[in-house]
C-alpha cells in the first residue's frame, strides 16, 4: 500500500496548474468581487501585488478581452469576454432551464413578451426571453442589467434579497447614472419594497422607458432564496398592471409552480 508521505508532492496537493494563471485570475476576482471598475493601484492591492506586476496582467487581460480599461478615467473593469462567460454561466443556471419553456407558454397566453431575470454581479440581469406575437420594442435583451429603483424585477430582487447585496447593487447604479455611490435605501423606497413584499409581486408603470408597463413574479428554491423573476412587459396602453388582473395572477401561479417544483414549500398559515 502506498502511502500519503511517499507520495510526490503534485499528487498530494492534487493536479499541478500553471501559477502565472493562478496569480493572475486574483485580478478577475477582485473585479468580480467589487463589481464596479477600479483604479490600477486599488485593484492591485485587492488581488495582493504591486501595480507595477498587475499591470502586464491587466494588459493581457484587456487583448482576450477579459477586461477593459475606461479612456476617461483609467479604470479598469471586466470585458465583453468575461461578461459573456456570466451570461452563459447564468443561462444554464437549473431554474433557469426549467423556467424557459413556461415563459414560453406564456408569452403566447399573455400576448405580451415575458422574461427571465437572475441576480448577476451588476444586478438584475435578463437571460431569456420570450417575445409576444406583437413584442414591445425596447432594450429586453439577454444581458441587458434592470435598475433596481424604476423596473418591476428590479424592486422585486430588492424586496427579497439581502440587504447587503442591494445595498452594494444600488451603489453601483448611482454611480453608474452619475451621481453619488450612496449604499443608503431611501425611505420612498424602502415602502414600495414593504408594497411587493405583502402583494407577492411587482409593478410598474411607465418606469425607465415611458410607455411601457410591467409585472414580475419571483421564483424561490427549496432554501426560501429568490433565484429568478418572471417579467412581463407591454404597452402601457394596452398592459393590465393590477395586482388582481388576469396577467398578474397567471405570473404569480406560474412563478409558484416553479417554486414547488424547485422544492420550495410556502410556510402554512398559523
Amino acid at each position: 500500500m502506498i502511502s500519503p508521505s511517499s507520495l510526490p508532492p503534485e499528487d498530494k496537493q492534487g493536479p499541478r496548474g500553471i501559477q502565472s494563471i493562478e496569480v493572475g485570475g486574483q485580478l478577475l476576482i477582485a473585479l468580480a468581487h467589487h463589481g464596479r471598475p477600479m483604479a490600477l493601484k486599488d485593484l492591485a492591492r485587492e488581488s495582493g501585488m504591486a501595480p507595477a506586476k498587475a499591470h502586464p496582467y491587466l494588459v493581457s487581460f484587456i487583448k482576450l478581452g477579459l477586461v477593459e480599461q475606461e479612456t476617461s478615467s483609467g479604470r479598469y473593469g471586466l470585458g465583453p469576454l468575461a461578461l459573456q462567460l456570466g451570461l452563459i454561466s447564468l443561462q444554464q443556471y437549473e431554474p433557469v432551464r426549467l423556467a424557459t419553456p413556461r415563459i414560453e407558454e406564456l408569452a403566447q397566453q399573455l400576448g405580451h413578451t415575458v422574461a427571465i431575470a437572475v441576480w448577476g454581479n451588476r444586478g438584475p440581469t435578463i437571460v431569456r426571453v420570450a417575445e409576444a406575437p406583437s413584442p414591445v420594442h425596447i432594450s429586453m435583451r439577454h444581458g441587458t442589467v434592470m435598475s433596481l429603483t424604476g423596473t418591476a424585477s428590479g424592486r422585486l430582487f430588492a424586496a427579497h434579497l439581502p440587504a447587503a447585496m442591494v445595498q452594494d447593487a444600488l451603489a453601483t447604479e448611482r454611480e453608474i447614472q452619475g451621481g453619488h455611490p450612496s449604499t443608503a435605501i431611501d425611505p420612498h423606497f424602502n415602502a414600495q419594497l414593504a408594497q411587493v413584499r405583502a402583494a407577492g409581486m411587482a409593478q410598474s408603470s411607465d418606469g425607465v422607458v415611458q410607455g411601457v408597463s410591467a409585472l414580475a413574479a419571483p421564483v424561490f428554491d427549496d432554501q426560501g432564496r429568490m433565484v429568478l423573476s418572471l417579467t412581463a412587459i407591454g404597452p402601457s396602453g394596452s398592459f393590465e398592471v393590477d395586482l388582481n388582473g388576469d396577467t398578474a395572477r397567471r405570473l404569480l401561479a406560474a412563478g409558484l409552480d416553479l417554486s414547488r417544483q424547485l422544492g420550495w414549500r410556502q410556510d402554512p398559515v398559523r
